[in-house]
């Protein structure tokens, strides 16, 4: 396709992969996949374990910018977050319910600005009931936010939710992230939307 691309995964610890052996996580594969069908594509993983849509919204631009230097290529950024907001520390969620979405419209209108094109992959779920109740709704509410900004959304949570491997492998790990296996099943959800957007994105530099 000769098209060069940019593009930063930008997230939590499901983005960088923790617990995957092979160190690719679903970023990777992805990766390897635009690669395998011809993108001269460069891609970053700034998965940070532990992120919340606060502290990525802080951090994010800064660090895409670094990597989005002028030139002859395209770029875009592939985000995934939400599962640190509804975690408890001290009885409270990390991020406050109403400052979830806040955060999540602050991100895609940095980008906008930017004119950075955004593909958004939804929370997976992990090994609690409870918090998952939140991932869900948290789920539904980001995609209804991607809609209006004309973002393509990805919802993994429901599919992985009743996927066998993801949840054995959550459950004999530590209980939110699973191994090669289970990224390897999200990697395949994800492909669809991620290559019509990687095509999308080379099509705007060869307009």
């Amino acid at each position: 396709m000769g098209v060069a691309v940019r593009v930063c995964f930008v997230g939590d610890s499901f983005v960088a992969g923790v617990g995957d052996g092979s160190h690719r996580g679903w970023a990777g594969r992805l990766i390897a996949r635009g690669i395998e069908r011809g993108y001269e594509l460069t891609g970053y993983n700034l998965g940070v374990r532990g992120d919340t849509s606060t502290m990525i919204r802080q951090r994010f631009e800064a660090e895409c910018a670094a990597r989005f230097p002028p030139g002859e290529h395209a770029v875009g950024i592939v985000f995934s977050f939400g599962v640190n907001d509804v975690i408890r520390w001290s009885s409270k969620p990390r991020v406050a319910v109403g400052e979830r979405i806040a955060n999540l419209s602050a991100i895609l209108d940095q980008a906008r600005v930017r004119r950075w094109p955004v593909l958004m992959i939804g929370p997976p779920p992990i090994a609690d009931d409870a918090l998952n109740e939140q991932l869900r709704e948290l789920d539904a509410q980001m995609q209804d936010r991607c809609e209006l900004a004309d973002v393509p959304y990805l919802s993994v949570h429901e599919q992985l939710a009743g996927n066998e491997v993801w949840r054995s492998e959550v459950a004999a790990d530590d209980g939110a992230h699973p191994r090669a296996a289970g990224y390897d099943v999200l990697a395949g959800l994800a492909e669809g939307a991620w290559d019509n957007w990687l095509r999308e994105l080379a099509a705007r530099l060869e307009r």
